[in-house]
């Protein structure tokens, strides 16, 4: 046997492939590599659940130990159960004295097992009881308002908000506003629904629970746990790692769609949250980077192709796009020119077209074309119309 590095005498490390696995994890490799090739189902379902379950400790800035790694192997070797390795890391922090280990540590390796417990029970009621039983499950002991609707109201500097809030729900309605949007998505019928149509009606429901911030605190967490569990009982197969590695932009998608600032041009978007889905539920390979969540990124993050000209001639009318004069300084792609060329040779300055045109005419995807029409609304080549339905353009000039 090769003894465990932190001298635990709870939990040795039983094969040079878990020492391999420790050695790797210090170096920023993935720890889980070697399990997701050529395992048999269950125990890649174990190592998906502590991935993730480690991963989403992320979205509070909290690291796990190696000594929860080393619980997590041998749980996933089928050595112990998932009540074994939570009554394991137990014992192990009630010895703490013996460590060095911060509480920091201790709630994220705590967290972690409860998650990856979680994620792994088929169980699951599509009730607000279940939302609320999940955060009590997972914060029990760690916070003392586990499982208890919070009291008071709340706000939160976000780093992506450039230190501004979302309005998170009003504490005297928060079980109100939670059972109303259960009872809705409980009624809402996802037959004939495209999957762009599917991704952005759960972009919507997830985002909107999230909003409500029922608990003081573990909202995130307890959101992904249960919309992974959801997601289960929708069908669908959610075991790649996006949770596991974009678990701080799945927040910062979630600020995002909740968040307005109309007077500097910002608008409440699910189009983040729905890149982040695509890769999660369809294996797409969409780039999720937080900087371009950011309130005040630039739009020449995507394409580097510059317009040396301060005005763009765009089609035969050469309409100016007066890009000096812009609220965003911003450059366009020789593709995206196109792009804005072709819609405006069908649409022109009068005919009033929206996000399911754009879809039609360039063959662009949801998150796509919503894209562009942000990026030519900012660049003040389009204007929002009024009385045609909602997310209705045409373009500026005679």
């Amino acid at each position: 046997m090769v003894a465990i590095l932190l001298n635990d005498p709870l939990m040795p490390v039983k094969t040079i492939s878990e020492y391999e696995i420790l050695r790797r994890n210090r170096l920023n490799k993935d720890p889980f590599e070697e399990y997701i090739i050529g395992s048999e189902p269950e125990k890649k379902y174990k190592v998906y659940a502590w991935h993730t379950a480690i991963g989403l400790q992320a979205v509070d800035g909290l690291k796990t130990s190696e000594y929860l790694l080393s619980i997590a192997l041998r749980n996933i070797e089928g050595e112990i159960s998932f009540e074994e390795a939570n009554s394991l890391l137990q014992q192990y922090y009630n010895k703490k004295t013996l460590h060095s280990t911060s509480d920091r540590t201790e709630k994220a390796d705590k967290v972690s097992a409860r998650t990856a417990t979680l994620i792994s029970e088929i169980a699951f009621s599509f009730t607000y009881q279940e939302y609320i039983s999940i955060h009590r499950k997972l914060f029990t002991g760690i916070y003392s308002h586990a499982g208890r609707i919070r009291d008071y109201n709340i706000t939160k500097k976000e780093w992506v908000l450039d230190g501004a809030t979302v309005i998170y729900g009003s504490a005297t309605e928060l079980l109100a506003t939670l059972d109303y949007d259960f009872s809705c998505e409980k009624k809402f019928s996802y037959k004939n629904l495209s999957m762009d149509e599917i991704i952005h009606h759960l972009a919507v429901f997830i985002s909107r629970l999230w909003q409500i911030h029922v608990f003081g605190e573990g909202n995130t967490r307890t959101t992904a746990v249960f919309l992974i569990k959801y997601l289960h009982t929708l069908g669908f197969d959610v075991t790649n790692g996006t949770f596991a590695e974009k678990a701080w932009y799945f927040r910062n998608a979630l600020v995002r769609a909740n968040y307005n600032d109309l007077k500097n041009g910002i608008h409440e978007t699910t189009e983040y949250l729905e890149l982040f889905l695509r890769n999660l539920l369809l294996n797409e390979n969409n780039p999720l980077r937080n900087r371009e969540l950011h309130v005040r990124c630039p739009l020449n993050l995507y394409e580097k192709a510059n317009i040396d000209t301060k005005k763009a001639n765009i089609g035969s009318e050469k309409t100016n796009i007066d890009i000096a004069n812009s609220d965003v300084k911003a450059t366009l792609s020789i593709r995206t020119i196109e792009h804005i060329k072709k819609l405006k040779a069908i649409f022109a300055f009068e005919k009033v077209f929206g996000r399911a045109d754009v879809i039609k005419v360039l063959g662009l995807k949801n998150t796509g074309s919503s894209s562009l029409l942000k990026k030519m609304l900012e660049l003040k080549i389009i204007e929002p119309v009024s009385g045609y339905g909602k997310g209705k353009y045409r373009f500026v000039g005679k």
